[in-house]
């Protein structure tokens, strides 16, 4: 079972830059997309940014021009680049790869906390 490791979350100040890290345990084909979401509690995992195969990325209106997904599909990795960190992007963060057949894997989350 391919498992994902996300690492780089932490404490920042608002203002701040942080870089996410994930990479698959093993070599992960046939990705249709993988990107990042995140979860505060009582609410519901929202997309932060996906990379498609086809080289297409979104992203969430509220991270447009702070945040960038980046991607190597060979390596089965993924990244998210964090600019200008306000308090609201406080979140869990976790990396998501998802193949051509529906099935998907998770990371097991990684804390940001924005906070003077």
């Amino acid at each position: 079972q391919v498992q994902l490791v996300e690492s780089g979350g932490g404490l920042v100040q608002p203002g701040g830059s942080l870089r996410l890290s994930c990479a698959a345990s093993g070599k992960i084909s046939s990705v249709s997309r993988m990107g990042w979401y995140r979860q505060t509690p009582g609410k519901e995992r929202e997309l932060v940014g996906e990379m498609y195969s086809s080289g297409t990325i979104r992203y969430a209106d509220s991270v447009k021009g702070r945040f960038t997904v980046s991607g190597d599909a060979d390596k089965s990795a993924v990244f998210l680049q964090m600019n200008s960190l306000v308090n609201e992007d406080t979140a869990v963060y976790y990396c998501n790869f998802r193949l051509w057949l529906g099935v998907q894997y998770w990371g097991q989350g990684t804390q940001v906390t924005v906070s003077s």
